[in-house]
């Protein structure tokens, strides 16, 4: 079986994080879909930090092998 584990933390799961959120830090990666902008948060912000828009985030965080696993950012997203 193979253990999820956080980006952020390194929290570890047999099992996916509800909503993708780590629940013991609570942090995942997202991305700004108007500028691309990143961030590391519990939450997306309702303004982007970057182009000041209120903009859709995309959570990108990378949780299996494919995308080189925890620490990374899913680059296919």
């Amino acid at each position: 079986m193979d253990l999820k584990e956080c980006a952020n933390c390194g929290y570890k799961s047999e099992t996916s994080f509800k909503d993708d959120i780590c629940p013991e830090c609570g942090k995942t990666f997202w991305k700004c879909e108007n500028c691309g902008y990143t961030l590391t948060a519990s939450s997306p912000p309702e303004a982007c930090p970057s182009c000041k828009q209120k903009c859709l985030f995309k959570n990108i965080t990378c949780y299996t092998p494919e995308c080189g696993g925890p620490g990374n950012i899913d680059s296919r997203l």
